[in-house]
């Protein structure tokens, strides 16, 4: 056979299939796209900033596997729909290996097509992309736009690779299928499904179990674990619930004859009780693809727009200088440099807080707290715990009381101790008041850790507690001896020129942390460039990913309906010529796609609303305890996706209805 007919007939069906294979190739170069824009992002030596770098390589990480899974996906639907044409191809006298010559010059085609325009576009939209990230980074340094040669060799290699791949897979269905199987390849699985109904119950179970966890935590460091598992179990459930439970369900509607036995009923439940096998599989996929869409963009939206919250939270006071091993002369230096500094910026501190503590963290028990080493949060009881001279108390609450030296004042940020005895460090002291509130920390539940302050009659026993504590954890003694000096601390806001409070800012900061033995120094606004460069990032890939994956949503919804409108086609015209009208066929298929669609939409929406609390939980760990901003983003997502859903669902139909008639 001439060698020229391989690229005349390859062209020619990819023409004739154009409404199966355009939508193909061009979700092929979106994701070529916006693979090579990624890519060229994270390997940009311009972006310093390792947190957002680290961001980038992970989100670069997600589009690699999300475009090896759905690439080899959206390919299973078309050779689905070629084999019946390729049967045709093979009784017709072209061999097997005239027809593998065919798919790869097809193959050669879609992915000079995708990969070529890809690159092209991701080369041209590239600098777009990077001028959004900077502007959502509120970074105003100039960081040049770089093309890698590498983003170049690594995009070309990894898509051919990807396209090889899955040409080999359509030779293999090819080699091992026989003329009269590829002729029937798009019809098959028409026997009806029994119901599964271990299937079902490990659905339901599973489900269950994903919605209890993510209902019953309580506590925002027990989220992080609880919320991975919780994913796995729902995620589980959604599948076996949509391969099995479907059925199940059709069949129960099957078996209502007021509403099965309706014309725009019973053709849409009977076609889908039979192909629910391989419908399955697609709905679940749009279903966990629109709960991480929809979670992706209202969290890390909540986040960027809640910016001002997360630092509030972060920093309570807009200022915090610290030593952490006081003695006079350091506390004295860091008073005098912050004093030096207000003046000669002429601005002034308000609601000025200066105290010692020694701060360890412990597990709440029944009638106390067993202390730990500083930093070991992997118990729900955990708690933080700082000790308080009740000097420094008066001082900062402007009272005169005193102490003795089995006394204590307890106070909670969270809820109340309520006893009249407190254990830890290996005593027991009376409770001589629970105090309702401190200056230093308002009482708060959303707290990321409950925090207890106790005030004690002096410095001196606060350090020896510490000294017993340090030494249980094996440290040698010089590091005991320093952990358990007491810290120094200065919180106070600035009120004043902005341009002043931060030059005073850098300069404290500068003094404190270079002229001052362990000293520390953080503020508000010198960290607000570090928390954009955070969250403008987690913004950025939260929108980034979350189109990627609409993309591939909408795509898998529009293959679907074509696949079924193929395979409809002949079931609904043999129903009009027994007298079934267009109207009657219309209002059937109205009733079959908006059961498919919106089955996957309505899931996802009691998957979001399910999870709600434990990912307030989670976004608590990072800063966000504004769960009524959450809750606006949130429905907000949700009702502009559902909106966009419903426009591909009127679009899908109108070709659907345009196949069957």
């Amino acid at each position: 056979m001439n060698s020229s007919i391989y690229g005349k007939l390859a062209l020619t069906n990819l023409k004739n299939n154009r409404k199966t294979y355009i939508p193909y190739i061009l979700t092929a170069i979106l994701t070529v796209m916006m693979y090579y824009i990624m890519d060229g992002l994270s390997r940009n030596s311009a972006v310093g900033d390792q947190s957002l770098h680290l961001i980038l390589v992970y989100a670069r990480a997600v589009i690699i596997i999300f475009a090896i899974i759905f690439l080899f996906y959206t390919n299973s639907f078309l050779i689905k729909r070629r084999k019946k044409e390729i049967g045709v191809y093979n009784i017709l006298g072209m061999g097997k290996r005239h027809i593998a010559r065919m798919l790869i010059v097809e193959t050669l085609v879609t992915a000079a097509a995708s990969i070529g325009i890809g690159i092209i576009s991701g080369t041209i939209f590239g600098k777009l992309m990077y001028l959004v990230l900077l502007k959502l980074l509120h970074y105003d340094i100039r960081m040049d736009f770089e093309v890698s040669a590498d983003t170049l060799m690594y995009t070309l290699v990894f898509f051919l690779a990807i396209f090889i791949m899955t040409l080999v897979y359509n030779l293999f269905q090819i080699k091992i299928s026989n003329p009269v199987e590829l002729l029937h390849g798009g019809s098959q699985g028409e026997k009806e499904p029994k119901t599964k109904w271990l299937m079902t119950v490990f659905g339901v179970i599973a489900l269950g179990t994903g919605y209890f966890i993510a209902i019953t935590v309580d506590q925002p460091l027990a989220a992080i674990q609880a919320f991975f598992v919780a994913v796995v179990c729902v995620i589980l459930g959604t599948y076996a619930l949509f391969t099995a439970g479907s059925v199940a369900l059709l069949k129960a509607l099957r078996r209502n004859k007021k509403f099965y036995y309706q014309t725009k009923h019973f053709s849409a439940v009977a076609g889908m009780i039979y192909r629910m096998k391989q419908n399955a599989v697609g709905l679940a996929n749009i279903c966990i693809l629109s709960t991480m869409v929809l979670v992706m963009i209202s969290t890390t939206i909540s986040l960027y727009v809640g910016m001002e919250d997360v630092l509030r939270t972060r920093y309570p006071r807009e200022v915090e200088a610290k030593t952490n091993v006081s003695t006079p002369e350091s506390d004295q230096a860091v008073d005098e440099i912050i004093e030096e500094e207000l003046a000669n910026a002429g601005v002034k501190a308000k609601s000025m807080l200066r105290y010692h503590d020694g701060g360890v963290a412990a597990i709440k028990q029944e009638n106390g707290f067993a202390l730990q080493e500083f930093g070991n949060y992997q118990v729900d009881d955990v708690v933080e715990l700082y000790m308080i001279p009740v000097e420094d108390y008066n001082q900062m609450e402007g009272r005169k009381g005193s102490l003795a030296p089995e006394e204590v004042y307890v106070y909670s940020t969270n809820e109340d101790w309520g006893q009249d005895t407190v254990q830890f460090g290996g005593r027991t002291y009376r409770v001589a008041k629970e105090l309702e509130s401190m200056k230093l920390s308002p009482k708060d539940e959303r707290n990321l850790v409950n925090t207890y302050y106790i005030i004690m009659s002096d410095a001196g026993q606060i350090q020896e507690i510490l000294t017993e504590n340090f030494e249980d954890t094996g440290m040698q003694e010089d590091w005991v001896e320093q952990m358990s000096v007491l810290n120094y601390r200065v919180l106070f806001d600035l009120e004043g020129d902005e341009e002043a409070c931060l030059g005073a800012l850098r300069s404290m900061k500068s003094r404190i942390e270079d002229g001052v033995g362990s000293g520390f120094f953080e503020s508000r606004e010198l960290s607000r460039g570090e928390f954009y460069f955070i969250y403008g990032g987690l913004f950025f890939i939260g929108i980034y990913l979350g189109a990627l994956f609409l993309m591939a949503t909408v795509l898998i919804m529009y293959y679907k309906q074509i696949s079924e409108g193929y395979d409809d086609r002949e079931r609904y015209q043999i129903m009009q010529k027994v007298g079934m009208s267009k109207r009657e066929v219309r209002h059937s298929i109205r009733s079959q796609v908006l059961m498919v669609f919106f089955l996957p939409l309505v899931s996802a929406v009691i998957h979001i609303a399910v999870a709600f609390g434990v990912v307030t939980k989670l976004l608590a760990v990072l800063n966000l305890t504004n769960v009524p901003l959450f809750l606006i983003c949130t429905i907000v997502t949700v009702i502009v996706f559902a909106v966009f859903y419903g426009i591909v669902f009127l679009l899908t139909a109108r070709e659907y209805y345009k196949i069957v008639n």
